[in-house]
């Protein structure tokens, strides 16, 4: 007797951006029509390009990871990193499709980055979290022109804004050492004065992305100055010379991490780098912070992307896997799930996309009076609830699979690994928390912004349903705010033990105010109520977070003190 088992149909993927309604309906709502019809041919080919060559590249890539050659044969330190074949192939795609350039192209103004961060959302979730040595280029770009500092200005930003593969560069953001991550002031590196100019750099980088990159900006202690971020500097650094050798740089090993495996995150000695001053031998920190704004954006992005990558997976699994009877679409249950997680990335696609608005506009010149304040808060926020988002959605999406979404060769454990690194990767959320609630308290026009905007989205909805949750979403974040300012002169530790709740309160009901915001525009001029299904489901999750936990409490508790 012949046996024929069964065999479940693997999932698959169309088109990304004909799939993706909420984004091609966002993108409806935020750019004018001729500049939507102008880069959608663009995106479109980028979402045939994701669901379909990159996307077998991946699977067939899965086993690959970068390797480090130390000597060669002969003898000599070559350190050279090997990459991936995906990695090899996004090399090429990226420059070609200009996943960076489009951020610099003057063609669409203030939509140049919706442009752009539409290309990189389609294109990150098959691209082994190439995404990561792309932030840092994009801050570079953005660092370097705000340094005002021509020389370099005009030697870097034509790689790395290049559409040639030819004369691309990525760049490196070298910051983390191994006294502290976040805590950048700690730093050892030291910078010295060379004999013919310039600096080298001497120290050790312990946790370094990008490490195959042509260029990197990084922060050193010129000898001399005095402890803290304002005595470090931030320099510039090329890390091959004309034979392809590194500048004085050995590269210790790669990281063996629990995701992103496939980026080649090296641990490296400077012994003397040639590096130049960005912008003056102080505040190094200061000086860095557009690219952390950059870097932190994209990392939102994909947050969102994986959200969205792993629930079009569970999407098109659930119309072919019958359990009891039935396909799990039709399962109220399983409906149930996919509902909660279809609105939490809706939501979080909204929130991400108003913090790229905002920057575009900036960034061009014509932004409202308030986009400056708005920034400054946003710019953690987003990223402190997006990063939160995704891991339990993605988790949730590893188990609309089932046992499949357990086993290695599926490609669906991948996912929930590299989506674990968002919210650990340019800030955690506990260190985000801390800059959202400086990011209120310093400036009285960040909360004039904030009043000013969502007063505005509340007060334009017209749907009676989406009015009132919109309602409730700023009254939350109204009670966070008055929260936060009733704590004045209170002790300093007792806000930071909340701080983590009041970041979430703000990002959360924000989201909530933008969905419902969205939703109704999509009524009225899309007759369609998908969003708004979305918003009423989100709605319903927890987003007034806010509440007063003691210190002592929290204490006994972690610690379990006797």
């Amino acid at each position: 007797m012949e046996f024929h088992p069964f065999n479940q149909p693997a999932p698959t993927l169309t088109n990304q951006f004909d799939d993706d309604r909420p984004l091609r309906s966002l993108l409806a709502r935020m750019m004018p029509p001729d500049v939507r019809a102008a880069v959608t041919p663009s995106l479109r080919e980028m979402g045939e390009l994701t669901a379909t060559e990159l996307f077998r590249l991946q699977a067939e890539d899965r086993l690959n990871e970068p390797s480090l050659v130390s000597w060669s044969p002969w003898g000599e330190r070559v350190d050279q990193i090997v990459l991936t074949n995906l990695w090899r192939r996004c090399e090429e795609v990226v420059p070609e499709h200009g996943v960076v350039a489009a951020a610099y192209d003057p063609t669409y103004g203030p939509y140049a980055r919706l442009h752009q961060f539409a290309l990189t959302y389609l294109f990150g979730p098959s691209s082994d979290v190439y995404v990561c040595p792309l932030a840092m280029t994009d801050g570079a770009a953005r660092t370097l022109i705000a340094s005002g500092n021509q020389a370099l200005i005009d030697r870097a930003l034509p790689h790395l804004t290049s559409r040639d593969p030819a004369t691309f560069w990525t760049s490196g953001q070298w910051m983390t050492e191994s006294v502290g991550g976040s805590d950048v002031g700690l730093s050892e590196t030291v910078a010295q004065e060379a004999p013919g100019g310039g600096h080298t750099l001497w120290g050790r980088k312990y946790f370094t992305s990008a490490t195959s990159s042509q260029m990197a900006l990084t922060l050193a202690r010129p000898e001399g100055n005095g402890p803290g971020g304002k005595g470090l500097a931030l320099f510039y650094l090329e890390t091959r010379d004309e034979r392809g050798f590194l500048r004085n740089i050995e590269v210790n090993r790669l990281k063996d991490k629990m995701g992103t495996r496939k980026v080649p995150t090296a641990e490296l000695m400077l012994r003397g780098a040639p590096a130049t001053a960005v912008m003056g031998l102080s505040n190094g920190v200061r000086n860095i912070t557009p690219m952390l704004n950059i870097t932190r954006t994209w990392n939102s992005l994909m947050s969102v992307a994986f959200m969205r990558r792993s629930l079009a997976l569970a999407r098109d699994f659930a119309t072919k896997r019958r359990a009891f009877g039935a396909p799990l679409s039709e399962k109220p249950l399983h409906l149930d799930t996919m509902a909660s997680m279809a609105a939490e990335t809706e939501a979080m696609l909204h929130l991400t996309f108003e913090l790229i608005a905002v920057l575009g506009r900036l960034e061009r010149g014509v932004g409202k009076r308030h986009d400056a304040a708005l920034l400054r808060l946003l710019t953690p926020v987003v990223k402190l609830t997006t990063g939160k988002s995704a891991v339990a959605v993605v988790s949730e999406a590893v188990e609309c699979f089932g046992g499949a979404g357990y086993i290695e060769d599926t490609g669906v454990p991948m996912i929930l690994r590299d989506t674990h690194v968002l919210p650990i990767w340019e800030g955690t959320t506990n260190v985000l928390s801390l800059d959202a609630i400086r990011a209120m308290g310093h400036a009285e026009e960040v909360k004039e912004a904030l009043d000013a905007e969502s007063a505005r989205l509340v007060s334009e909805i017209t749907d009676p349903e989406l009015a009132r949750v919109a309602a409730r979403a700023k009254g939350a974040m109204d009670r966070a705010i008055g929260w936060l300012a009733s704590t004045a002169g209170r002790e300093p530790l007792d806000v930071e033990a909340n701080a983590r709740r009041f970041g979430l309160t703000m990002g959360r009901s924000y989201a909530l105010m933008l969905l419902a915001s969205h939703a109704d525009w999509s009524l009225r001029n899309e007759r369609d109520a998908r969003s708004k299904a979305a918003a009423m489901i989100f709605g319903d999750e927890p987003f007034d977070l806010v509440r007063d936990v003691p210190r002592d409490r929290a204490r006994l508790a972690a610690l379990d003190l006797a």
